[in-house]
């Protein structure tokens, strides 16, 4: 009756490598720029991204609280940002709350970009002291609330030609950037080359325990230290953490073309299924949301997965138990990750099955 958790990709456990990792590691003070791990970490994603610097810090939030401090200097001014954006739905309203900075949305498509004539018109007037100061730009990619939509190259081109425009920064909330880059087929400095700064979260999809980094130039990371300890995030012996960073982008990075290609073969077994009541969007990378009728809400259908009546069992022979989270009132998130294997996935898609082929008989 064991559960395959498909809830989200932070519910991955350490490798072995890194388990290995946080014991054999070397340590130092990371306050004072002697945790040779650290160190290591810190000039490996400054390379991957062609940034100048880069620094390790606890967690993506803080990542990207860090990186709106550090570009809007002063109170009274302002971020332009996508309306489905994790800076605006899941980070507690810290940019309002701990930098004074007014965050100003606009909508996001089904794809995860937005309409740059609508965001021209948002800037403001320098000039005028009615307004707060438009000092940043921030795109997400890959898109969470989007279903990990991958941001085209040609947009973000044109997102850095408006802010070059206008004289506004670029920041890019890349959690699962190297799922982006899997995408493409690129490199992540071939995609962030658009933005002043980014941020990488080593515990979505990376299978690390703990960590993100910020990556820009020398300058915005020499400011970005100063707010990483005024927010409490400076800390000592941290290359624990660091190693199964590094570890993960020598082992992980590679195969996460694999959890694309298992968020696939869900969509498409749903897809084979039929019928109009359950269906997916267009899955880029490992995140596929499942839309689901009136029929019956979200809550309910990962309710339904979770249960195993006396009839199922007799005709698929064996408990099978997909858990994943209610998105929306009418859509489910499921995430695939390293700790699915093709036997969990092919359980999955025979489970699925079985439930469609039940609500719609119903």
């Amino acid at each position: 009756m064991s559960m395959i958790d498909f809830r989200s990709d932070t519910v991955t456990k350490p490798t072995k490598e890194m388990y290995e990792a946080m014991v054999s590691s070397p340590l130092g003070d990371h306050v004072n720029n002697e945790d040779p791990t650290v160190n290591k970490l810190q000039e490996r994603c400054a390379q991957l991204f062609g940034k100048e610097a880069a620094l390790f810090v606890p967690t993506g939030t803080m990542a990207n609280l860090i990186s709106i401090m550090v570009h809007c200097e002063s109170r009274f001014q302002e971020v332009i940002i996508g309306s489905k954006s994790h800076i605006v739905y899941y980070e507690v309203g810290n940019a309002g709350h701990l930098a004074g900075v007014q965050l100003r949305s606009v909508e996001n498509k089904d794809d995860g970009t937005f309409d740059l004539d609508e965001v021209s018109s948002l800037i403001r007037d320098k000039n005028d002291v009615h307004y707060p100061s438009t000092r940043l730009i921030c795109v997400e990619n890959t898109h969470n609330k989007c279903g990990g939509k991958v941001l085209p190259l040609e947009f973000l081109k044109q997102v850095r030609k408006l802010a070059d425009e206008n004289d506004i920064k670029v920041h890019m909330d890349g959690a699962r950037l190297l799922n982006a880059a899997v995408y493409l087929k690129v490199s992540p400095a071939e995609i962030v080359q658009y933005v002043d700064s980014v941020t990488l979260c080593f515990s979505k999809g990376l299978c690390a325990p703990a960590g993100s980094v910020v990556a820009g130039s020398k300058e915005f990371i020499d400011r970005s230290k100063w707010m990483c300890k005024a927010l409490g995030g400076t800390m000592r012996q941290v290359g624990v953490l660091a190693g199964p960073a590094l570890v993960s982008l020598d082992t992980i990075y590679p195969r996460l073309h694999e959890d694309h290609e298992k968020a696939l073969q869900i969509a498409k077994a749903i897809k084979n299924c039929g019928n109009d009541m359950i269906t997916t969007s267009d899955v880029h990378t490992n995140i596929v949301i499942i839309n689901i009728s009136n029929i019956i809400t979200a809550e309910q259908f990962c309710h339904r997965l979770l249960q195993v009546p006396e009839k199922e069992l007799e005709k698929l022979g064996e408990s099978i138990r997909p858990e994943m989270w209610p998105f929306t009132k009418q859509s489910v998130r499921l995430v695939v990750h390293q700790g699915i294997s093709q036997t969990d996935l092919d359980k999955t898609i025979i489970k699925f099955q079985y439930v469609i082929q039940e609500l719609v008989n119903k």
